[in-house]
């Protein structure tokens, strides 16, 4: 008995190790695990933070968004609001008293303020649609905010009158705008955007703008409390030039309005100056390119005179804030990171940080956010390659501290795949590309390994060294994961950006990630044998169109893509801006051309096993263009398989589970054609 039960201890320790030693990998169930910072509100002396803690709910499959505070000097932070409702947008009144916030705490998503030092809250609306772009008064005794409001819908013919009790087919839905659907959303409700201010101790919303256009964005109130600089395309076909919009100036009291810039392009993003003497703004071309820079730009108050300051810098600058009344805080994309820099009214650029990240949870995407204060500090959202959004604070003369560590208790003990950098040249035309690869747990360098070759989608957009959840649980699979920015990336510049422009998809981009595939064979580490392919949107395009230019990966995950150009910008959300911009004019007059872009054209040659998965509510790559490339296979009697994700629009990794689905999905595919080293 003694001997049996001492076998008994030594397998449950075995076993125990086991465990442990498995449960030192990313998992699956980790996903829901995560947490990460968002929208970090530093306070206008710059002594306190207050940011949303985002985590997500096994029993819901949903998301977690409280509210939580830091004390910038002792990094103590408190729960300002943490429970299972949600909340967003918190904005600090200019004497840092109160902060703002929307939460359905009452059962619908409504306007609330919290006295810090009373420590109570209000609800201060009634409202019934959702609320966008709160901003405070200077002087704290108003709040402004954006919100739709409904128009009256199209009857094109009258009805006869239903009798009592009859069951009648539900009525028609009339549409008769250019712009009607939207992914995320589905079929757009009449009506417009249009702002509204509201007493923040709450009272009647008053709305200060009308006329059926859409008044949205960044809300700028003047320093005198009177009027209110926005955003809007009041052209009279909006719909059909959606690089315009210009900035305009409300009156509060009486609704006037005053356009104040005319310029071709868009003006956007308004920013008023500590002393309100000066606006900065941001402007981008109407040119009809794929990709525009935008600048940022400065108008003398008194005068409206228009000062272009980054007319020369070739990055995009992204949310310009004051620091002082000669100085901004903002923040652009390079090589992959996303920077916090300053820039005086000269131009003068001094980069603070380039670690602005881990907003994005599934793929190594750039992101981050920041707010500036007239202290000189700086929170923004702080992330590595090893971990989503903490929060932070940084000062003018670059002093820095990492104030949270939210997923310390979960990825200290986990063994990550490490990310490396590589840059090699295309073999297209010798263009230099900028990759990263992620090698599996215990790497081994004399071994050799399968490689992933993940695509981003956008096509300008850019991935970068930054946290990534689905590509860590691939490594964790023993898989070397490459992705890389090809051309057409966004962070390169205008020209990189451009080299995609009527190409997408083509040989040239294929070129970028078939070289980047032989440079990473060169390492010496991979197996040439096991070779994979997968990518989402614009990438589960390139991805489409790399396997009809090559047989050289033994399975392909193909994720929302767009297979026949032809018929998508015809049925998508997208095609108001993808046509005039992405291609040489309309699909009936460019036929070749956009057959030649469409992975379609090349089904012929397909011999790749391919997984195709997308939501069944998408609306950006609608869910016909996967069943076409599907169809086809099939009829070819290629190794095919349809994923679809119920419920899901564009977004299939939205929800925890679903991100899980995909990933595993994946997994299981290539597993299916993995072989082993002999």
């Amino acid at each position: 008995m003694y001997l049996l039960s001492r076998f008994i201890l030594l397998i449950a320790l075995l076993s125990s190790s086991i465990a442990v030693y498995a449960n030192e990998l990313f998992t699956a169930e980790d996903i829901f695990s995560l947490e990460y910072a968002s929208d970090p509100q530093i306070s206008p002396d710059g002594s306190q933070i207050v940011y949303i803690r985002n985590s997500n709910d096994i029993m819901t499959d949903g998301k977690n968004t409280n509210l939580w505070l830091i004390d910038v000097k002792s990094q103590q932070q408190i729960p300002l609001f943490s429970d299972d409702k949600k909340y967003s947008q918190p904005r600090w009144s200019a004497d840092g008293k109160k902060i703002a916030f929307i939460s359905n705490r009452t059962g619908s998503h409504q306007i609330h303020v919290h006295y810090l030092e009373e420590n109570k809250t209000a609800l201060v609306s009634q409202l019934q649609t959702k609320v966008s772009n709160l901003t405070w008064s200077p002087n704290g005794q108003w709040l402004a905010f954006t919100q739709k409001v409904k128009a009256a819908p199209t009857v094109i013919a009258k009805m006869p009158k239903k009798p009592k009790g009859a069951k009648w087919n539900k009525p028609v839905v009339v549409i008769d705008k250019a712009y009607y659907q939207a992914d995320g959303s589905g079929l757009i409700k009449p009506g417009y955007q249009q702002i509204f201010v509201l007493p923040s101790e709450g009272g009647t919303p008053r709305q200060i703008t009308h006329d059926s256009f859409n008044h949205r964005g960044t809300l700028a109130w003047s320093k005198d409390n009177r009027s209110i600089v926005f955003s809007a395309n009041r052209l009279a076909d909006w719909e059909y030039k959606r690089l315009e919009g210009n900035l305009y100036q409300v009156d509060v009291a009486s609704g006037e309005l005053v356009e104040l810039t005319s310029s071709p392009g868009k003006e956007y993003n308004p920013v008023f100056s500590e002393n309100g003497k000066k606006l900065a703004f941001l402007s981008g071309s109407n040119a009809l390119n794929p990709y525009r820079n935008a600048k940022l730009k400065i108008m003398d108050w008194k005068s409206k005179k228009v000062s272009a300051i980054t007319q020369d810098f070739d990055r995009s600058v992204r949310d310009q804030q004051w620091l002082s009344n000669s100085r901004l805080a903002f923040s652009y994309d390079d090589f992959g990171k996303r920077k916090l820099a300053t820039i005086n009214l000269k131009g003068k650029i001094e980069d603070l940080t380039d670690t602005l990240s881990g907003t994005t949870m599934g793929r190594p995407y750039i992101s981050g956010s920041f707010t500036a204060s007239t202290s000189g500090k700086m929170a923004y959202t702080y992330g590595n390659t090893t971990s989503p959004a903490d929060v932070a604070v940084i000062t003018t003369s670059k002093k820095s501290s990492v104030l949270t560590s939210l997923n310390a208790d979960l990825l200290a003990h986990k063994t990550l795949g490490q990310v490396h950098e590589i840059n090699y040249k295309s073999s297209f035309d010798g263009e230099s590309i900028q990759g990263w690869y992620i090698t599996p747990p215990n790497f081994d360098p004399k071994k050799k390994y399968p490689l992933i070759l993940e695509i981003h989608g956008g096509p300008h957009l850019a991935y970068g060294p930054n946290f990534t959840a689905e590509l860590q649980r691939f490594a964790a699979q023993g898989y070397v994961v490459f992705y890389n920015n090809h051309r057409g990336s966004s962070s390169y510049g205008e020209r990189f950006a451009m080299l995609l422009k009527y190409k997408y998809s083509s040989t040239e981009d294929f070129a970028d990630h078939d070289s980047g595939v032989n440079a990473m064979i060169d390492l010496g580490f991979i197996d040439e044998n096991n070779l994979f392919i997968a990518g989402g949107s614009a990438g589960g395009i390139a991805t489409a169109y790399a396997i009809g230019l090559t047989d050289r990966f033994s399975a392909a995950v193909v994720a929302k893509p767009v297979i026949n150009w032809l018929s998508k910008v015809l049925t998508a959300d997208s095609g108001l801006g993808q046509i005039p911009t992405q291609f040489p004019g309309m699909p009936w007059d460019h036929v070749e051309h956009y057959w030649k872009r469409s992975p379609m054209s090349l089904v012929g040659n397909v011999t790749t096993p391919t997984m195709l998965i997308t939501g069944e509510k998408d609306l950006r790559t609608p869910m016909a263009q996967t069943e076409q490339f599907y169809q086809a296979l099939k009829l070819r009697k290629i190794d095919t398989v349809l994923v679809k994700v119920p419920e899901s629009y564009h977004g299939i990794a939205a929800r925890p589970s679903r991100m899980i689905t995909k990933i595993e999905h994946t997994l299981a595919w290539f597993e299916k054609y993995r072989t082993s080293e002999e």
